[in-house]
């Protein structure tokens, strides 16, 4: 417990010389009660995501999606940030985080007071039309899909990390589907699926950020994605120190020049306040 605690200290003394971008992922998102992706309980349970052609092309597809989008989103506007949410909008309000990048589509960081969050792979909290690309608020385009579905969303199933949950196909084949209220063409939620890439602009803006960074601090991410990755593997190819918190290893655990291993909703509020007796003491 001593070693931990010096190596929480070393780097509130880092970060206060070297300002760190922060990559989260959704290990930050677990204690609030959203699954990961990487955790034994979730490879015990594999499940085939939703690709975005599939998606495109096929309604019966889109049905499926949306119906265990609608059962989930019950579930998802409940979730409230958690301490290490809090932790690192005090990090970035003090001086310590440059900015924060985000793998996680569920918001929480905004809702902790972190300000120009850079959604990579997109958000929940809206829709966009595949045809016209207007946007709706997920909680508007849901109430109409409730109206639809009377009483659906009140099913009982288990929440997935993208807030979906698992259902057959022969529980969602009669689920009706809301179209744009603009054009009447196919709504998406605004994330990133497989098949899809992250649009050019956010990654842009996301390499702008690591550049003007003084070092980069990953959360609650196994990296296991490339899109993550390639971001801790610019940051020590450029000479920039890398830290990382997660409970469990990283696929970038060689480029650490500081590895911390378990509950980020502990770790990191002991982080900012050892940041403020650093800062107290300059």
């Amino acid at each position: 417990m001593q070693a931990l605690n010096s190596s929480v200290t070393w780097l509130a003394q880092q970060l206060q010389q070297r300002p760190a971008l922060v990559l989260s992922g959704a290990g930050l998102s677990t204690e609030s009660g959203i699954p990961d992706y990487r955790s034994p309980e979730a490879l015990a349970r594999p499940r085939e995501p939703m690709r975005f052609q599939e998606f495109r092309s096929d309604e019966r597809a889109r049905q499926h999606y949306w119906a265990r989008s609608h059962v989930g989103w019950s579930h998802m506007r409940r979730v409230e940030p958690n301490a290490g949410h809090y932790a690192v909008a005090e990090l970035q309000q003090a001086g310590a985080a440059s900015g924060v990048l985000t793998q996680n589509v569920d918001g929480l960081h905004q809702r902790a007071g972190s300000t120009d969050v850079i959604e990579l792979h997109g958000s929940l909290a809206r829709v966009r039309c595949l045809e016209c690309r207007q946007t709706e608020s997920m909680s508007s385009f849901q109430n109409r899909l409730r109206e639809l579905n009377p009483g659906y969303s009140e099913q009982a199933a288990q929440l997935n990390p993208d807030g979906d949950v698992e259902l057959t196909r022969d529980d969602t084949r009669n689920f009706r589907l809301a179209a744009c209220l603009n054009c009447g063409g196919v709504l998406k939620t605004d994330v990133v699926f497989f098949g899809e890439n992250v649009p050019k602009p956010i990654v842009e803006q996301a390499w702008r950020e690591l550049a003007a960074a003084d070092s980069l601090l990953v959360l609650g991410s196994s990296l296991t994605v490339f899109s993550g990755f390639r971001f801790a593997e610019r940051a020590h190819r450029d000479g920039k120190p890398v830290f990382i918190i997660n409970d469990g290893p990283t696929r970038a655990d060689e480029f650490a020049d500081l590895k911390l291993e378990g509950r980020l909703g502990t770790l990191l509020p002991q982080l900012a306040a050892e940041f403020r007796t650093a800062r107290s003491t300059v």
